[in-house]
């Protein structure tokens, strides 16, 4: 850039990069001069020209009030503010005074507008380019600006100042350990002479980022510092503000990278793998070097190998990607994340549904200006080309099952704990697998116990938050092989040939994509919840303590609500939930409009969470969404159209009604004991859904403790009277009459229960027929498998709810831990007694009589027929086991 300035402004240049960069109080009012007005306008023009910086997060709130024409007055009442970035470099400083003139903020070059202070500019340089060998050290010299401006609040009793930290990056890959070239071009290692801050703009100016942080007050800050000597005070205040920015750049370019081999030896020799390798060695009698080699390795096959020319190529790539297939990726709740990133461990935890959930979360991350996670990924996708290519994005690639490999589990722990100990955000799926019904999987706890782990060692530099997050489609590339998985066709496996298969699916489109960021989760509160902080630290591979485990399970439990707890209410997912609980998945067109809009009605005025996101569509927008989709069609009929779900999409639609059908359960539940009878008291009401809530609560991981329900309940029966579907006087609630619309709305939203209470009947009945301590969980989960799929039948398709496994075990586990059935023998029969009939008995309040018969008839088995049964399943396991072992 210099070389295009004609020769008589080369000194007028140096005078001004000399008055930009030098400390002095002799220089301050050189930026100001004529001089150096006319090059910083000049400069600025040039680049605007050359440079498009990135804006990072939102503007602060402090800047906001003041966001206004340039001719308007500051308004009244606002707080003055000055910018302050990391060092007197000419080209950041016109970068934020580009930024703030075209966001019509205060200027940081111009004057202070306040009668109080005698500033001739709104901008603080913290280091302002001295020669130094470590600039993270705290400066020697206060800023002559904050002696002034601390100078000036003692003075003014009444006055405070706004400080707004600003990063300015010119690229944002992360430090290497001990780089040379760095130093030529990194203004963080070295002052920012002429020449690096040509090159960083010839090189960096399409990667260059902006970011405002929050303003702070500085009145606040003196406060909070011990000195009261204005040099002294004006010195700490400057090392805080360094310490802030420096934390701030870490949460974009992440911690300085490490060779990754460098990482493996230096992770073999670390004293905790060295007990293990010892041990292992012992223990099955091999040669010390050879066990050295084995756990070198599996290291090898897990780390990652993270580039951030890698990152940059799928970023621009997936962009490119995201436009082909979607509508657009809508993101909530991000703000209080990045927040968050400054002062803690960020793990992210989100819910698994398609191989793209890794793809989207980490592009969102990035895309919004930090670093992206390292992501725990199943060893099946280490596949050629993709597989390396993912691993330099980030991917650590683990086995599924290590449970007989203890060396294996040491080197992973290891590589876990190194991982948090450098403060590199990660990220892995705690239901383990992907869902291919569309609700929560069940947690798996081994990742959770590992970090749960590193923490207790007490080597993490900062506490560890988890971010679940809820990440939500309206089509699914998967979609069409999760049904035919669930029916007994074997998984298919991750390769080459099946992504290209995928790759042919991007003409078509596939709706939008939604990410929601749900409440946080802090290890330590969980950890003083259970008495773990008061713990010794744990050394190496010490077994975990016993009070870890129960904070491990509710840990994960909290995560899974907190998922559930932001849910995104979608067109698709409303569509579906409508049009799959009419009989023939048809409905007319105005009656279809009237149901979605009550549906939207239902969770505004009931709503299940603070952070729960609603479609703004209204009813017959949401139709016109679902047919440009082909998700629906619309049947013209002379008395009226009628919409109906396409051929062949009922079952994926279960997967989108799934989703939010948490959110819905309970008004569905009510909905469904007062259209059965017509009247029911109030008392009979609350004690068949105290009954069946710890079994819903467990399946869909519901946010209210048992003794909320009784609230909860009185909530949505208030918001169903408010929308006519039923009448309350306090004792009896009463049913709409039968031939009305109201009536018709009440049993469509009756049914989205009805599959969970219909499995839940067929378990209970099943397990009632054969007899208290005959047969164990496991053969119940194989023969309700199996009767589930002929419950199907009962559906004009092939409903998923009937194939997941996961979803009787679930229900199982939760009899047993609510003492209804419990285990005794040496094969773990499951025992019960008259409690059990419970859920039979009130079975006639919320399923039809046929319904009831036509379970009862299934459940009815025979041994011989339950030995056929249990012969067919074992033939199928060894099938399944042998074509694994044959890969």
């Amino acid at each position: 850039m210099p070389r295009l300035l004609p020769q008589h402004a080369k000194p007028l240049l140096k005078k001004s990069m000399e008055d930009l960069t030098n400390p002095t109080e002799a220089r301050r009012e050189g930026v100001l001069g004529t001089a150096g007005r006319w090059y910083r306008q000049m400069t600025g023009k040039l680049l605007d020209r050359a440079v498009q910086p990135r804006i990072f997060g939102e503007l602060p709130e402090a800047l906001l009030v003041h966001q206004q024409p340039v001719a308007a007055q500051q308004p009244a009442g606002s707080r003055p503010v000055c910018y302050v970035i990391l060092q007197a470099s000419t080209p950041d400083a016109l970068l934020v005074e580009g930024e703030a003139r075209r966001q019509q903020l205060p200027r940081p070059l111009e004057q202070i507008d306040c009668p109080l202070l005698d500033e001739r500019a709104a901008l603080i340089s913290l280091l302002p380019g001295a020669d130094r060998d470590d600039t993270r050290a705290s400066a020697t010299d206060g800023s002559p600006r904050l002696l002034r401006l601390i100078d000036a609040l003692e003075r003014h009793p009444e006055l405070d100042i706004d400080l707004v930290p600003v990063t300015v990056l010119w690229g944002r890959a992360p430090d290497k350990e001990a780089p040379l070239w760095r130093l030529l071009l990194d203004d963080a290692f070295a002052p920012p002479t002429m020449l690096r801050q040509s090159l960083n703009i010839l090189i960096h100016r399409r990667d260059t980022f902006v970011q405002f942080h929050p303003a702070l007050s500085l009145r606040e800050l003196l406060a909070d510092m011990p000195s009261e000597e204005a040099d002294r005070q004006a010195r700490q205040l400057q090392q805080a503000l360094l310490d802030y920015l420096y934390r701030q750049r870490e949460v974009v370019t992440g911690p300085d990278l490490s060779d990754r081999r460098n990482l493996v030896n230096t992770l073999v020799d670390t004293p905790a793998l060295q007990q293990v390798i010892s041990e292992q060695a012992s223990t099955e009698g091999k040669s010390y070097d050879k066990v050295v080699r084995e756990a070198r390795g599996y290291l090898e096959e897990i780390v990652t190998d993270y580039s951030h020319t890698a990152v940059l190529f799928l970023e621009s790539s997936l962009e490119w990607l995201w436009t082909q297939l979607f509508d657009g990726l809508e993101v909530f709740n991000f703000n209080e994340v990045r927040e968050l990133a400054d002062t803690h461990e960020i793990v992210y935890v989100p819910c698994h549904r398609s191989h793209m959930d890794y793809l989207l979360l980490s592009f969102v991350v990035f895309q919004r200006g930090m670093i992206p996670p390292y992501v725990a990924a199943g060893n099946n996708l280490d596949i050629p080309v993709v597989g390396p290519l993912l691993r330099r994005a980030g991917a650590f690639y683990i086995r599924r099952s290590f449970r007989d490999n203890p060396l294996y589990g040491a080197v992973l722990r290891e590589y876990v704990h190194s991982m948090l100990e450098r403060n590199h955000p990660i990220e892995y799926f705690v239901e383990g697998g992907r869902s291919r019904s569309g609700r929560l999987l069940p947690p798996k706890t081994g990742m959770l116990a590992m970090t749960v782990r590193s923490q207790l060692r007490r080597g993490i530099g900062k506490p560890v938050v988890f971010i679940p997050t809820y990440i939500g489609y309206e089509r699914l590339m998967e979609a069409s092989t999760y049904v035919g998985e669930m029916q007994g066709k074997p998984k298919e496996s991750e390769s080459l040939l099946s992504v290209l298969k995928s790759v042919r699916k991007i003409e078509r489109i596939f709706g939008k994509v939604y990410l929601n960021f749900g409440e946080p989760v802090f290890l330590d509160h969980v950890e003083t919840a259970f008495g773990l902080d008061q713990l010794p630290p744990l050394q190496g591979h010490e077994a975990m303590p016993e009070e870890a485990k129960p904070a491990i399970a509710m840990l994960a439990d909290t995560i899974m609500r907190n998922i559930n707890r932001a849910a995104v209410i979608n067109p698709v997912s409303l569509l579906a939930l409508v049009l799959l609980s009419t009989p023939k998945h048809a409905l007319d067109e105005s009656l279809c409009i009237d149901q979605l809009d009550l549906c939207r009605k239902l969770a505004e005025q009931a709503p299940y969470d603070e952070r729960v996101e609603i479609t703004p569509l209204a009813g017959h927008d949401i139709i016109s969404y679902g047919l440009k989709l082909k998700l629906i069609e619309r049947v013209h009929h002379v008395m009226g159209d009628m919409i109906q779900i396409a051929p062949d999409q009922a079952v994926l639609l279960t997967y989108f009604r799934n989703n939010v059908l948490h959110l819905y359960v309970m008004a569905s539940l009510i909905a469904a004991l007062v259209r059965r009878n017509g009247r029911i008291d109030r008392v009979s009401l609350y004690a068949v859904i105290s009954t069946l809530y710890p079994f819903l609560r467990a399946e869909l991981f519901l946010k209210w403790e048992p003794e909320q329900v009784e609230q909860v309940i009185a909530s949505q029966i208030a918001v169903l009277a408010a929308q006519g579907l039923l009448e309350d006087d306090g004792h009896f609630i009463y049913a709409p009459l039968p031939n009305s619309a109201a009536f018709g709305q009440l049993a469509v939203l009756a049914t989205a229960v009805e599959q969970s209470l219909e499995r839940y009947l067929m378990v209970t009945m099943l397990l009632s027929q054969q007899g208290s301590g005959r047969i164990t969980s496991s053969q119940l989960e194989d023969l309700c498998v199996l009767l589930g799929q002929r419950l199907s039948v009962l559906y004009e398709f092939h409903a998923p709810e009937f194939f997941e496994r996961a979803l009787f075990r679930s229900f199982i586990e939760a009899m047993i831990n609510s003492n209804m059935v419990w285990l005794e023998g040496e094969q773990g029969e499951l025992a019960f007694d008259d409690r059990l009939l419970r859920i039979t008995q009130n079975a006639p309040l919320v399923l039809s009589v046929e319904t009831l018969h036509t379970i009862e008839h299934l459940t009815a088995l025979t041994e011989e027929e339950i030995q056929a049964a249990t012969e067919a399943l074992a033939k199928r396991k060894a099938l399944r086991l042998s074509r694994r072992k044959a890969k």
